[in-house]
């Protein structure tokens, strides 16, 4: 068995996890803990505050109960805000907490485009444009060129979370471009785990949302990789344990 610690700001699209759990076999706990996300806004100072160290902290002794093996913060904008350097510094401080190895969903961000070999990425984000900006500056500073970005210019994760397959859809069709070789859906307040397989279909190109890389992120920290399909491109590399 490998359980997995999530630390998830508020509720809003946290049926994510579990239906990624069912997907990914009988030997993967998922375990979430939510933390106060403070002011539900999408400005810069409220996504700094809501990655506090204190907040993230709050959430670290239940996730030694649930023998959780690794740790992940699972929110973009609430990592990705502080720059390279400082969302570094988060988890650097997450893991010391802990006591166990952390990450956060815009370093796996990252780290699963390096996966599928996307160089070149559309950026379809929920955020307001200065938001988008920032994780724009992340993406290039790890070395992933974005092509072309697109902001829905939602005020709220409570907004974002209402959303079904059609607006998501919407949402990354109008991010995408040709030369893209993934599209990426960064805000954890978005319901995707369920409509990946339909997102891959329709624009002919691996799809990396953040709820669904944040537990990728979170299975890397572990050293497992899973072959679940249903989970999109990403959840079909190699070396892979069949479920």
């Amino acid at each position: 068995m490998t359980a997995l610690g999530f630390l998830y700001p508020g509720h809003f699209a946290e049926d994510d996890y579990p239906r990624t759990e069912q997907l990914l076999g009988s030997d993967i706990r998922v375990d979430l803990v939510h933390t106060d996300p403070g002011e539900d806004t999408h400005r810069v100072d409220a996504l700094h505050e809501m990655g506090a160290p204190e907040r993230l902290a709050q959430g670290v002794e239940g996730l030694r109960l649930t023998g959780a093996e690794a740790v992940v913060w699972a929110c973009a904008g609430g990592s990705f805000v502080r720059g390279r350097r400082g969302a570094h510094e988060q988890v650097r401080e997450l893991a010391r907490a802990a006591g166990m190895p952390a990450s956060s969903t815009s370093f796996g961000f990252v780290h699963a485009a390096a996966e599928i070999g996307a160089r070149r990425v559309a950026l379809a984000a929920a955020y307001p444009e200065d938001v988008t900006a920032l994780f724009v500056d992340f993406l290039r500073a790890g070395n992933i060129e974005v092509a072309a970005a697109r902001s829905a210019g939602t005020v709220t994760a409570a907004e974002v979370a209402t959303w079904g397959e059609a607006e998501v859809l919407a949402l990354a069709r109008e991010a995408d471009v040709p030369e893209a070789e993934a599209v990426l859906l960064p805000d954890t307040a978005l319901h995707t785990v369920a409509h990946i397989p339909a997102l891959e279909k329709d624009l002919g190109k691996p799809v990396l949302t953040g709820n669904q890389v944040s537990v990728w992120e979170a299975l890397r920290l572990t050293d497992r990789r899973v072959n679940a399909p249903a989970l999109g491109a990403l959840f079909t590399r190699e070396p892979i344990v069949q479920v």
